[in-house]
């Protein structure tokens, strides 16, 4: 019953507390950056795979040995 009895008060105090935080962060400086915040590419990355596929011989055979593996 306290509680709900002094529940403005806690808002109060919980109000107040942002505001003095809100004043103290906005009369910080600003960092001082020695390097660009955004990069600069050429266009949009890509990732050539120059790899062979998996006959389904060898695939069954990774598949055995990963089951192995992970009793292990």
């Amino acid at each position: 019953m306290n509680v709900i009895k002094h529940m403005e008060a806690a808002f109060l105090v919980a109000l107040s507390l942002a505001a003095v935080s809100s004043v103290a962060v906005d009369r910080m400086q600003p960092a001082q950056a020695a390097t660009q915040a955004v990069a600069i590419t050429a266009g949009i990355p890509v990732v050539h795979v120059t790899a062979k596929r998996l006959t389904p011989a060898e695939k069954q055979q990774m598949l055995a040995l990963e089951r192995v593996r992970s009793r292990a």
